[in-house]
C-alpha cells in the first residue's frame, strides 16, 4: 500500500459513510441485528472490538445481499457503576485514578470533572462512538440513546406496567447480593470483582457443645451420618453470640453475615479457637465427635467451623491422615455411608490415593473434590442403615428433617470468596423483605421460554442446552434498587429499576428511537406504547398519523433477526430478554435467533480492565489500522470461540492486507488470455459459494479463509502455471469479485480499491458476488488438483533424496485400480472393503494385487478431503492426458525431462504403487 496514508484514508471514508447506513423501511427484505450495548465507564479494548466488529461483518454481508439492514447502537448507563467510579475518584482512590489516567488516558482536566457521574457517561459515550466509527461499524447513529434518556424511561415504565399487571413482578423476601456501603442490592453490572458469583443455599448442621450450638455449613447434609470430628482453626478467635435467642459459636465474619440474613445477632464474648480444640460436640445423627485443629479452615467461609467426613470428602481424609501420621487421633476412623460405582468403601481415600496426592495444599485437590462430590450426587446411594435412598433424593430429605427436628437452619453464601462492589465495598448475601422481584421462578413462564427456545436459531447449536439449563435453575431476580441511575418503578417510585432489568426489550426501542426524540416525554404515555407495539387503544397525546408511521416502522423491523452477545450473558441478560419478550409481545414478534460469542484473551490471559490486562482498541487502530484490527479479530477464531490477541500476529495480518492491495493494483488492468484462465474462473466460483455458505452460518473465520487465503492460494498456483506474464483479462473479473467478497471484513481497503476499479457507488452497497454455474468446470479443477498434488509429492521426494534429479517418470494407475477406488469410496464400512472388492470376479483373478490395492486405496480415501472424494466419484479425468498436457510445465518446474507412462508401459518396480489420483514417481 505504498503511497497510501492509512489513517487519512480511514478519516475520509468515515466522513463519506457518515449517514450512509441510516436505514428506513423499504420495499425489500429487512435484516435486523443487534448486539449488547456497552456500558461507557471506561475505554474500549480489543475484546470489545470483536464484540462489535463481527456483527458489522454480518450486517455488511446482508446489506450487499440487497437487504435493508438495521444495525443500531446505544449506551447503557443505568445503575451504580459510574456512581461508584466517581465516588472513588472524588475520594482520591489511587488505583482508580491511575486506571483512568494511565490506562484509559483521560486528560487531567476531564478526570477532574469525573466527580460527577454524568461526566463519565458523556466522555466515554462520545469516545465509544468515535472508536466505533474508526472501526468502520456500519451503524445507524440516528437511533443512539442512553438508558436514562427521559423517552427511554417512559418506555421502561410501560414495560413494567405490563409485567406488574401480569403478576411477573412481585414483592417478597429473597436472598440478594447486597453492598452495605451503598446500602443497596447489586447486580453483576455493579460489581468490580465476582460478577460470576452465585448465591448458594447451605444447611447449618447444629452440633451441641454444652449450652451452645456449633453450626457447620454444608451443601451435603446427608453426610452428617459420617461426621467423625469438627475442624476449627486454632488461629481464629470465634465469638459466642446470641442468635435469635440461642447461643451459637461462630466466627466474627459469620456473625455479621447472619445479621444480614434475617437473624437477630448479639455478640456476647470472644472464644479462642484453641479453647475449642479437644472438646466434644454432639449431634443426633453422628453422636459425640471431637473438635480437631485445622489451619485450612477459613473463618470467612460459612460459620468458620467445618464438619469432617473423611470417608467422602478428600480434604477431610487427607487432613485426618496428616494428623494420624504425626501419631495423633489414631482412634478416629472414616465412616462409610455412600456406595458409588467406580469407588471402594471410602471414595475420598480412593480418589486421593489414585491421584497420588501427598499434601492437602496440592492444587489438584479442588478438582478431585468436585469429582468425588459429583460422582456421589449423580450415582451414589446411602447405605441401607442410613435410609438407602439415592444421594440426589436423600440430600433434600435429610435437610428438611434436620431443619424440622434438629435445630438446623439455612445460611446463604457465594460460591466464590470475594465479591466487590464498584464502590470498593465488599458485597454480602442479604435477605430483603420489601424488595421487588421478577418472578422468573414461575413454572408457567419457564415453559413458555422453553417453547420459544425450541423455535429459535441459536449459534452455535450447543448453547441451546445451556439456555435450557439457565431457564430451569433461574430464580426470582431482584429488579429494583434504592440508589443509582435509571427509571423509577411506576407504582413504587422509591425504587429504581436495576441495570439488567431495564435492558431486556430495548431492541424494540431501537426501531423507533429516532422518532421518539422529537416527542416530549410527558406525551409518551403507556397508551402510546400500547398502540405502537401492540396495536391497541386510541392514545390522544400524539396524533394518529405520527403514531401510525412509528408503528409501521416497528412492524417493518420486528422481530429482530439475530442478537449477538457474549456467552457469559446466557445466565442473565440473554435469557432475561426472552422472558420479557414473551411476556410483552405476541408470538409473531418473538426473537428469531442469537449468536453467542466466546471470550477475549490478551497474550493467553483473560482480558480485564480492572487488572490492566487490556490493549485499548483505539491504540490498536492507531498502530495497525482499522482493517488490520478487523481482519485479525474476525480471522483468529469463529465468533463462538475464544480468541487471543497477540501483537506479533496482528502485524502479519497487516502485511496480508498490503499483499492484497498490491495484487489488486497489479492485476486490475490485466489483458489477454491464457489456457489456465478457465481453471481460475471455476475456482473463483467455488470460493464465492464457499464464502457465502460460511457467512450465512456465521462462520466468519471460515468465510475469511475462503475469501482471502483461498483466492490468494488460487492466484499463486495460477501465476505459477502461466508460461509468462501476470495473467489474462480474467484477473479483472477476479479483482472486482475479490474486493466485494472482502468488503465486509476490510471495508476501508475495499472501498478505496473499488474506487480504483471504477466500480459504481460504494462497495458497501455493491452486489454480493454470485456463483456463475456456467463458469464452473469440475474437470479442469480436478485436473489442476491432480497436477498440484503431484508437484507437491515430487517436491517432497526431491527434498529427501541425496541426489540431483536427471529425469522424472510419472506412472499413472491402470483402469482396474479406478474401479477399486470407486468401490472403496462408496462402501460405508471401510473394514469391509476387501470383501466388497473381491465380489468382482475380475478382481478375484488378480488375487493379492487386488487385496493389497484395496488396502492402499482405503488409506488414500481416508486421507483425502471428503469433498475431493466426492469430486472423483462424480467426475472422471484422463490422468495421463492431464499430466502429458502439463509435461512442459513440470519440466520447467524441476529443470529435468518428465515422462508420463501407464503402469502397463513401465517396467519399473514402483509402477505397482501407482494409485488413482496419486501417480507413482520415479526419479532418476
Amino acid at each position: 500500500m505504498s503511497g497510501v496514508d492509512m489513517h487519512q484514508n480511514e478519516k475520509e471514508l468515515i466522513a463519506r459513510w457518515d449517514h450512509a447506513f441510516e436505514a428506513d423501511p423499504a420495499e425489500r427484505e429487512k435484516y435486523y441485528l443487534t448486539v449488547a450495548y456497552p456500558y461507557p465507564s471506561g475505554a474500549m479494548h480489543v475484546g470489545h472490538g470483536r464484540t462489535y466488529i463481527v456483527p458489522d461483518v454480518i450486517a455488511r454481508f446482508q446489506r450487499m445481499h440487497g437487504k435493508q439492514v438495521l444495525f443500531p447502537m446505544a449506551f447503557h448507563v443505568t445503575g451504580t457503576p459510574v456512581i461508584g467510579i466517581s465516588k472513588r475518584i472524588a475520594n482520591g482512590d489511587k488505583k482508580t485514578i491511575g486506571l483512568y489516567r494511565n490506562l484509559y488516558k483521560v486528560p487531567q482536566d476531564v478526570l477532574d470533572r469525573f466527580i460527577d457521574p454524568m461526566e463519565i457517561v458523556r466522555y466515554f459515550s462520545e469516545e465509544y462512538t468515535r472508536v466505533m466509527q474508526r472501526c468502520g461499524l456500519s451503524i445507524d447513529w440516528r437511533r443512539r440513546f442512553i438508558t436514562i434518556d427521559p423517552q427511554y424511561s417512559k418506555f421502561i415504565e410501560w414495560q413494567y406496567k405490563h409485567l406488574h399487571e401480569e403478576d411477573h413482578v412481585v414483592k417478597g423476601a429473597h436472598p440478594v447480593k447486597y453492598c452495605p456501603q451503598c446500602e443497596n442490592p447489586v447486580g453483576d453490572h455493579d460489581l468490580l470483582e465476582g460478577d460470576k458469583a452465585e448465591i448458594i443455599r447451605f444447611t447449618l448442621v447444629m452440633f451441641r457443645w454444652g449450652d451452645a450450638l456449633v453450626p457447620c455449613a454444608t451443601l451435603r447434609p446427608e453426610t452428617t451420618y459420617g461426621v467423625t470430628n469438627l475442624w476449627v482453626n486454632p488461629g481464629t478467635t470465634y465469638v459466642r453470640a446470641k442468635i435469635d435467642g440461642r447461643e451459637w459459636i461462630v466466627s466474627p465474619e459469620a456473625a455479621e453475615k447472619l445479621r444480614l440474613q434475617d437473624n437477630d445477632v448479639r455478640v456476647m464474648e470472644d472464644v479462642p479457637g484453641t479453647a475449642l480444640i479437644g472438646e466434644t460436640v454432639s449431634h443426633p445423627l453422628s453422636g459425640d465427635v471431637p473438635v480437631l485443629p485445622a489451619s485450612f479452615v477459613d473463618p470467612d467461609m460459612g460459620s468458620g467451623i467445618v464438619m469432617s467426613v473423611p470417608a467422602h470428602a478428600p480434604f477431610d481424609y487427607i487432613a485426618l491422615r496428616d494428623l494420624q501420621q504425626q501419631g495423633k487421633y489414631a482412634d478416629i476412623t472414616p465412616i462409610s455411608l455412600i456406595s458409588v460405582e467406580g469407588y471402594g468403601e471410602f471414595p475420598a481415600k480412593d480418589a486421593v490415593e489414585r491421584a497420588g496426592i501427598t499434601d492437602q495444599n496440592d492444587p489438584a485437590m479442588e478438582t478431585l473434590t468436585q469429582e468425588v462430590y459429583s460422582a456421589e450426587f449423580s450415582r451414589g446411594r446411602l447405605h441401607d442403615q442410613y435410609g438407602g435412598k439415592p444421594v440426589r433424593e436423600a440430600r433434600d430429605d435429610v435437610a428438611e428433617t434436620m431443619i424440622a427436628q434438629y435445630d438446623s437452619t439455612v445460611m446463604y453464601e457465594f460460591d466464590i470468596r470475594q465479591v466487590i462492589c464498584r464502590c470498593g465495598g465488599r458485597v454480602f448475601v442479604r435477605i430483603l423483605h420489601d424488595q421487588w422481584f421478577l418472578e422468573y421462578s414461575d413454572p408457567a413462564w419457564k415453559t413458555e421460554i422453553h417453547d420459544q427456545l425450541a423455535e429459535m436459531a441459536l449459534v452455535p447449536t450447543e448453547v441451546r442446552a445451556e439456555f435450557d439449563r439457565t431457564v430451569d435453575w433461574l430464580k426470582d431476580w431482584a429488579c429494583t434498587r434504592r440508589v443509582g441511575l435509571g427509571t423509577k418503578l411506576p407504582w413504587d417510585p422509591a425504587w429504581i429499576i436495576e441495570p439488567l432489568s431495564d435492558s431486556t426489550i430495548y431492541m424494540a426501542y431501537y426501531t423507533i428511537a429516532h422518532h421518539l426524540k422529537a416527542i416530549s416525554p410527558e406525551k409518551l404515555t403507556p397508551d402510546v406504547f400500547d398502540y405502537i407495539f401492540l396495536g391497541q387503544g386510541a392514545p390522544e397525546t400524539v396524533d394518529r398519523a405520527t403514531l401510525d408511521a412509528i408503528r409501521g416502522e416497528f412492524l417493518y423491523w420486528y422481530p429482530y433477526d439475530y442478537r449477538f452477545s457474549a456467552k457469559d450473558l446466557i445466565s442473565n441478560h440473554l435469557t432475561f430478554q426472552l422472558f420479557h419478550h414473551r411476556a410483552i409481545f405476541p408470538h409473531d414478534l418473538q426473537p428469531q435467533g442469537m449468536v453467542v460469542f466466546g471470550m477475549g484473551l490478551l497474550n493467553g490471559a483473560k482480558m480485564s480492565s480492572s487488572k490492566g490486562n487490556v490493549f485499548l482498541l483505539e491504540d490498536a487502530i492507531e498502530e495497525f489500522g482499522a482493517d488490520t484490527v478487523r481482519m485479525f479479530l474476525v480471522g483468529s477464531a469463529e465468533p463462538w470461540q475464544d480468541f487471543d490477541w497477540r501483537n506479533e500476529l496482528v502485524s502479519s495480518t497487516r502485511r496480508q492486507i498490503e499483499r492484497f492491495w498490491n495484487t489488486i493494483m497489479e492485476a486490475k488492468d490485466a489483458e489477454g488470455t491464457a489456457g489456465i484462465d478457465a481453471w481460475l474462473q471455476s475456482r473463483l466460483q467455488q470460493r464465492i459459494g464457499s464464502t457465502t455458505t460460511a457467512m450465512e452460518a456465521f462462520q466468519t473465520r471460515q468465510a475469511l479463509q475462503e475469501a482471502f487465503f483461498g483466492i490468494e492460494s488460487d492466484l499463486k498456483w495460477y501465476r505459477r502455471r502461466l508460461p509468462e506474464g501476470i495473467g489474462g483479462a480474467v484477473l479483472q473479473d477476479l479483482c472486482r469479485a475479490w474486493v466485494r467478497l472482502l468488503a465486509p471484513f476490510i471495508p476501508f481497503t475495499c472501498e478505496t480499491l473499488w474506487k480504483h476499479l471504477e466500480g459504481p457507488g460504494m462497495v458497501s452497497f455493491a452486489d454480493w458476488p454470485v456463483t456463475d454455474e456456467a463458469l464452473v468446470n469440475p474437470e479442469i479443477e480436478l485436473a489442476e488438483e491432480l497436477l498440484l498434488r503431484t508437484v507437491e509429492d515430487i517436491e517432497s521426494i526431491v527434498r529427501l533424496i541425496p541426489m540431483e534429479p536427471a529425469s522424472i517418470n510419472l506412472i499413472v494407475a491402470p483402469a482396474w485400480k479406478h474401479e477399486i477406488f470407486r468401490t472403496v469410496a462408496t462402501t460405508a464400512d471401510k473394514t469391509r472393503v476387501v470383501r466388497e472388492v473381491m465380489k468382482d470376479e475380475e478382481m478375484r483373478k488378480r488375487g493379492r494385487a487386488a487385496t493389497d490395492t484395496a488396502q492402499q486405496i482405503t488409506k488414500l480415501v481416508l486421507k483425502f478431503p471428503p469433498k475431493l472424494v466426492e469430486q472423483l466419484l462424480e467426475t472422471s479425468i484422463d490422468e495421463r492426458a492431464v499430466l502429458q498436457g502439463a509435461s512442459e510445465f513440470l519440466a520447467k518446474e524441476f529443470c529435468v525431462p518428465v515422462r508420463i507412462l501407464t503402469a502397463e508401459e513401465s517396467g519399473h518396480p514402483k509402477a505397482s504403487g501407482a494409485l488413482p489420483f496419486k501417480p507413482a514417481i520415479v526419479i532418476e
